[in-house]
């Protein structure tokens, strides 16, 4: 059978892409701060997970220049963790996936990836190990000082598991993202009410962000049957 390419975007995620492309203009505009290269991880960002959601591979090359502006703002930035998080892993997977996202191809659709799921016992040793490296990470952030510890910790290693579980194609990713995104809008709705710069914009995004990833575990649901 002749394999189509077939992106399957629906009116919903159309609307999440146009809902971050319309907020981040908008706050350009208001605020008169045109961030170009911000600008452009932002969408890349929101077209990264939209597409990854829908079980297209295509998702890597959004998700490559997404993860590559934000470690270097990161850097220039001087917040060096957020650079090595960036530059020395998420960076590095987006071909990780690629790659094995291509061997796990639908006959039917060149760009739509055939998911999988976990067994019981594999799901008990990912949330073990991921409530383990999640505790000891928050111990470590506390001692070093660091005001939000445990949603510091959650929003960073639960990325990490997920984005090995994603390369991976499981559908358990979603559990995680769903997770880490409900989280960061905890933390930037308090941002948002003690009126820090920038904190509307990007209680704006996760919000979007975790539209996405309800529709990404519904998603993956059938795609990983």
């Amino acid at each position: 059978m002749t394999e189509t390419k077939k992106y399957n975007l629906t009116l919903f995620d159309y609307f999440l892409i146009v809902g971050v492309v319309s907020c981040t203009f908008a706050y350009a505009v208001l605020s008169g701060e045109w961030d170009v290269l911000g600008i452009i991880a932002g969408i890349a960002g929101i077209i990264n997970v939209v597409l990854c959601a829908k079980g297209n591979i295509i998702n890597y090359v959004f998700g490559f220049i997404n993860t590559s502006l934000y470690a270097y703002i990161s850097f220039k930035s001087q917040l060096y963790g957020d650079f090595a998080l960036n530059a020395l892993y998420y960076v590095p997977m987006q071909f990780v996936g690629w790659y094995n996202w291509r061997k796990r191809i639908s006959p039917q659709n060149s760009v739509q990836v055939i998911g999988r799921r976990l067994s019981w016992r594999a799901r008990a040793i990912w949330g073990s190990v991921t409530l383990l490296a999640t505790a000891a990470s928050a111990v470590i952030l506390a001692k070093v000082g660091d005001p939000y510890p445990v949603k510091d910790s959650i929003t960073t290693v639960v990325s990490i598991i997920a984005i090995a579980l994603m390369v991976k194609s499981y559908m358990e990713q979603w559990v995680l993202w769903l997770l880490v995104n409900v989280v960061s809008v905890v933390i930037w709705l308090q941002f948002t009410i003690a009126q820090e710069p920038h904190s509307a914009p990007m209680l704006i995004m996760w919000l979007f962000f975790t539209a996405n990833s309800y529709n990404g575990f519904i998603t993956w649901l059938k795609i990983s049957r």
